[in-house]
């Protein structure tokens, strides 16, 4: 499948740009961060990008790929700095110079092994040791570990890993591990880094380096130089990155939620403050009703978000700061309290360096909405120009876009995106595991799909003004025979959207149902953008669904296809007998010593193999 995306358009972004300094990102057509910029200020900045004299040949290939671009604000140039690294640090991307509302939050981990691991986990807390969190995403648990690899040479490999190491792995070389596997390390010393680690989660920085400085000391008193040196290293590093910025303050423990009301819209913007430190940052956009007051938005928000059987209590911070004062405060506090299971404050008109931090939050949600809006006024503006081409007599209010995603017809997938005048609606999307098809039939793959979504429809009145049929002829021809099928008094207008020559974007040719006529739109016309836009996003989803379907087929042992074999008796088999392999030679007799397989299971597994 072709990866060309829409072309992006800068010129209804850059209206809605503000000219105050901050950092942007710059995203290709998969979403991934290829720029990450600083401006004093952004509008002049980002518009420099746009001119038609751009000199640099980087700066042309990077513009030629840009599909995306998000900012956040900032008070100063020195903020913008400082977020501008930590997002390169973070994202790594390609074309910056590198200096090596899911409730469930991912945490680090510090396990309870006789030699602890470092980790990610997510999800419940059924691994015995110690939570530090919880973090806004996962990029930010991979860097602070990278960090951690740097400061405390403590194991982050997985156990399996671990207990089969008979040397030194290169993490060990590169002195970003302390080789407990071998004994390279004495486990008094192991447990001495262990606790520094748990320190510095805590944000007990100078405690750390008060233990390292005496630890220093003591190793020069004993003559042992270059375990002195080590610990002079760590200190520096440390140091380094405990130099004070205002996006990591002093204040151990917070969620600051910013505020920014237009007319019937408003946004929230939560920036999360864990161990003195801005771990991320995210915006909400409630559905408001008419007469609504803002501070009836900011009280449905916060029990919404904080208070319910879904949330995690980890995730409640231990102090919220509000945009305002509230009437329900008190009442929120022993809710939230009570949920948590631990003293939560909610505090308003507050000062000093928590003023600050709702300053920022206050900012990035003004900027938040006029960005949103920015998007919004483009998508219906590609909406009525979509209308115009077609010639339709009532304006487009929903259109779908089907997609078929396999590797040689295997795990194949079907995606169906859905769009409104406001964008992708992706609480409607839906992807289909294609079967009982022959491997590798686009067309019967289409039709399949159809089937799921329009097989049941009874009302007309629910389909969609526009379907669109990623492929050519042949799958729209699938199409047309599917919905001549279902008796219904409104069928969509039905359109294959078929790659160009070179499969460039721009180039794409739409094919009408019905007198399958060509119809190639100007490569500068929104309506097209709206299209591109659209086969895009079919294609992305279809191709995340796919690549998960294939990974977790991958993943899978051959053992979980025979009957009778739950996940402990796979474990004893593999246990016993030494691995899969051993498995599979095994004689019945064999088979019959693992504990808990009888000769009749044995015989299966015997026979399952042969």
């Amino acid at each position: 499948m072709s990866d060309q995306q829409f072309e992006f358009d800068h010129q209804a972004f850059l209206r809605s740009v503000t000219h105050q300094s901050g950092v942007y990102r710059m995203y290709d057509g998969e979403q991934t961060i290829i720029y990450v910029g600083k401006a004093k200020d952004l509008k002049k900045r980002l518009a420099s990008y746009f001119r038609k004299d751009v000199g640099s040949v980087k700066t042309r290939a990077l513009v030629n790929q840009i599909r995306a671009i998000d900012v956040t604000v900032t008070h100063t140039e020195g903020e913008a700095l400082i977020l501008e690294n930590n997002y390169i640090k973070k994202y790594q991307p390609k074309y910056n110079v590198l200096l090596r509302d899911d409730k469930s939050y991912p945490y680090i981990l510090i396990s309870q092994h006789r030699h602890p691991k470092l980790g990610a986990h997510r999800g419940g807390k059924r691994v015995k040791g110690e939570y530090f969190g919880p973090f806004p995403t996962a990029g930010a648990v991979w860097e602070s570990l990278r960090l951690m690899q740097k400061l405390f040479p403590i194991r982050q490999c997985e156990d399996s890993y671990y207990r089969a190491r008979s040397r030194p792995c290169l993490q060990y070389q590169l002195k970003r591990c302390s080789a407990p596997c071998v004994d390279k390390i004495s486990e008094q010393d192991y447990k001495k880094q262990v606790d520094l680690a748990r320190m510095f989660l805590q944000g007990k920085n100078e405690q750390v380096i008060a233990e390292l400085v005496r630890a220093m000391e003591q190793a020069s008193e004993n003559l042992a130089f270059e375990q002195a040196a080590s610990y002079r290293d760590q200190i520096a590093t440390l140091r380094k990155v405990q130099q004070q910025q205002f996006v990591s303050g002093n204040a151990a423990e917070l969620d600051v939620i910013g505020f920014y009301r237009l007319k019937n819209q408003a946004c929230l913007h939560i920036l999360f403050i864990r161990d003195q430190k801005v771990l991320g940052s995210k915006s909400y956009f409630p559905t408001i009703p008419n007469d609504t007051t803002d501070e009836e938005i900011v009280t449905a928000f916060v029990a919404q978000h904080y208070l319910g059987d879904d949330v995690n209590q980890d995730n409640i911070a231990k102090e919220i700061i509000l945009p305002m004062a509230i009437e329900a405060q008190t009442q929120l506090h022993e809710l939230l309290t009570k949920q948590a299971e631990y003293d939560v404050k909610l505090s308003a008109n507050v000062r000093s360096e928590r003023k600050r931090y709702l300053t920022l939050a206050n900012t990035n949600a003004d900027n938040a909405l006029n960005v949103r809006n920015s998007h919004k006024e483009s998508m219906q503006a590609r909406f009525r120009e979509l209308n115009n081409e077609f010639e339709l007599s009532n304006p487009i209010e929903r259109i779908e876009c089907f997609d078929i995603s396999h590797t040689m017809g295997q795990q194949t997938i079907a995606s169906c995106v859905v769009f409104n005048n406001e964008g992708p609606l992706k609480s409607d999307y839906r992807r289909y595991n294609v079967v009982g098809i022959t491997p590798g039939d686009d067309y019967a793959a289409m039709s399949f799909a159809l089937n799921k979504r329009y097989g049941k429809v009874k009302d007309g009145d629910k389909m969609p003004d526009i379907v669109f049929i990623d492929g050519g002829k042949g799958q729209l021809a699938r199409a047309e025979e599917f919905f001549a099928e279902l008796s219904l008094t409104k069928t969509p207008l039905l359109i294959g959207v078929a790659k160009g020559e070179s499969r460039k974007p721009g180039l794409e040719t739409l094919i009408l149902a019905g007198s399958h006529q060509l119809l190639s739109l100007p490569p500068t016309s929104p309506a097209l953008h709206l299209v591109q836009h659209i086969r895009d996003e079919s294609h992305r989803f279809a191709i995340a669904g796919h690549r998960a379907k294939r990974a977790k087929v991958a993943k899978k042992s051959t053992l979980e296809d025979i009957p009778g074999i739950g996940a402990k008796k796979r474990q004893a088999l593999l246990k016993y007998l030494g691995g899969l392999q051993e498995v599979k030679k095994a004689s019945i007799d064999e088979l019959m010593k693992v504990p808990g397989v009888s000769q009749e299971l044995a015989k299966v597994i015997r026979d399952y193999f042969s």
